[in-house]
């Protein structure tokens, strides 16, 4: 156990840079009355734990501020102490009493008050955070503690008894101690154990908090590595990617053990994982670049499951400097497992297994064991897209909306094709409008079908719907493009579009929409030529 510090002594440590967060620790998280209630316990001279310090001679290459506080660099000649437990105490006191540093607005939880009249007792606490406004003259700032001058100034206005209740105060929080552990090591695999075990003691950390500190060294840190492949595919529309670090986790893990369960990475050798996460950053690249170029996916909110990514990992997995050769058989069955999964909702049940099962399938496909994927028999008839509405963020209608890029929809006005890029990567309710109008349907005969079944949805843009208004479609069929039967075929719209029976209308579209799912299933993938009525 090393010397205990005081609050002036640790606030010079951090001023100084000699005090740092390396960035495997999580981000400061306490609210404003918590932070009120620790000082309420220093104050009391109650026990609030010690902090955990690792010292060593070594900077790292990637740390993170302390809260809002960037801090200045450590003097090359002295060993910096990397806060492995207390960081929320270190910031909470930091904040509170500091003066050095200036904010372009304070946060609330530094705005700690001493209520003056409040009942002192053991339970309850005598500090609060206040709000400029809600501040006064029954409220001290305990914020000037440490600094003399601006104690002073604090002060000033009080009576002498005030200001010596004041005094015993700050000397209470001047002469309060906090004890401290220091390990000196300079073995970073055995300072990520103690940064796992201690925090497994409190509250339980996410996995990707321990497999961060599992994991880490010197060059290498799984949080920085997901925030630079977050910046590798920013340009890509895939950002978001990036941020979901439970699903790069799922990835990692379905590369490295073939099991999607990220709680199965922490068993592994923090190297394994070091060594092999350009294989598993090269796999996202590639299956990202696979469903941009098969799949007019733009960005991750195209996805019907996020899931869906993870299998697709698995197969592109490899060497960043060789580039996976697809077969177009592998194109083809990847497709199909692609329809399947998603019209069939193969991840709504069991999806822990599900994905199991596809991750091991991958692999198989991948290194040619396997020519085919298996697909469980599932039913599937045209009442799909009647009976189910357009919600667009629910997996049906995320994969109906993919369903309609695949074909080359075209704009109902100028008959020009849609730019699905633009269109996609908004994703907007904007994109997407009934064929019979909402309102021309209040006024038209009575239907038993929802007016926003999936047969009646469209990519159809903002100008076209306005330029549509509310009319009948027999009337606004005039405003379409020369060559109607392209806008027709492009958008599966059924001759009997146009007749204003809604019915009939829909229960033809959902045929047309049902051939072409089912050539999607069966591995088919180019877009409907000019065609005939179908019918159920």
């Amino acid at each position: 156990m090393a010397e205990p510090l005081n609050i002036r002594k640790i606030i010079e440590e951090l001023m100084a840079g000699r005090m740092r967060v390396p960035n495997f620790q999580r981000g400061f998280v306490w609210d404003p009355e918590r932070v009120a209630y620790l000082m309420d316990s220093i104050y009391k001279g109650y026990p609030f734990g010690s902090i955990l310090l690792w010292r060593t001679k070594q900077e790292l290459t990637h740390e993170r501020d302390l809260g809002p506080f960037h801090l200045p660099q450590n003097d090359p000649e002295y060993p910096t102490d990397y806060i492995l437990d207390g960081q929320q105490r270190i910031t909470s006191i930091f904040g509170v009493f500091q003066t050095e540093i200036t904010l372009p607005q304070k946060p609330l939880w530094a705005e700690i008050y001493y209520d003056m009249e409040a009942s002192e007792n053991a339970q309850d606490s005598s500090f609060t955070a206040l709000e400029d406004n809600e501040v006064s003259d029954r409220y001290f700032p305990i914020g000037c503690l440490f600094d003399p001058v601006l104690y002073r100034k604090e002060t000033a206005n009080y009576d002498d008894t005030t200001i010596a209740r004041l005094d015993r105060i700050q000397a209470k929080f001047k002469e309060a101690l906090i004890p401290v552990q220091t390990i000196t090591t300079e073995d970073k695999t055995a300072v990520a154990i103690v940064f796992e075990r201690v925090n497994q003691r409190g509250v339980e950390l996410d996995t990707v908090q321990l497999l961060s500190a599992w994991t880490w060294s010197g060059d290498f840190d799984l949080n920085q590595r997901f925030e630079d492949l977050a910046n590798d595919l920013t340009p890509f529309g895939f950002k978001d990617v990036g941020g979901d670090k439970d699903l790069l986790l799922r990835c990692c893990s379905a590369v490295l053990v073939r099991d999607p369960s990220p709680d199965s990475l922490i068993s592994l050798n923090g190297s394994k994982v070091r060594e092999t996460f350009d294989h598993v950053a090269t796999g996202i690249k590639g299956a990202i670049d696979f469903l941009r170029k098969n799949l007019h996916i733009e960005n991750l909110d195209n996805l019907p499951y996020n899931n869906l990514l993870v299998p697709l990992t698995v197969f592109f997995a490899g060497e960043p400097t060789k580039q996976k050769k697809v077969t177009n058989n592998q194109r083809k069955e990847i497709l199909r497992w692609f329809w399947h999964t998603c019209i069939h909702r193969k991840y709504n049940s069991q999806p822990t297994k599900s994905l199991r099962e596809d991750v091991v399938e991958f692999a198989k496909l991948a290194d040619g064991t396997v020519a085919r994927l298996t697909h469980a028999a599932n039913s599937f008839a045209p009442t799909f897209f009647l009976t189910n509405t357009f919600r667009l963020n629910s997996v049906v209608s995320r994969t109906f909306i993919l369903l309609l890029a695949q074909n080359g929809p075209r704009s109902f006005i100028s008959g020009n094709k849609i730019d699905l890029r633009r269109a996609l990567k908004e994703y907007n309710r904007n994109e997407f409008h009934h064929i019979h109008p909402k309102s021309f349907l209040k006024t038209s005969k009575g239907s038993k079908l929802d007016d926003s079944c999936l047969a009646n949805m469209c990519f159809l843009s903002r100008s076209d719907n306005n330029a549509i208004s509310g009319s009948a479609p027999s009337a606004y069929r005039k405003k379409l493009g020369e060559d109607i039967e392209d806008i027709e075929t492009a958008n599966f719209l059924p001759p009997s579009t146009w007749e204003d029976d809604f019915e009939q209308f829909a229960t033809a579209r959902a045929a047309l929409l049902f051939d072409y799912a089912r050539e999607l299933l069966d591995g088919g993938t180019t877009p409907r030529r000019k065609s005939v009525k179908h019918s159920i």
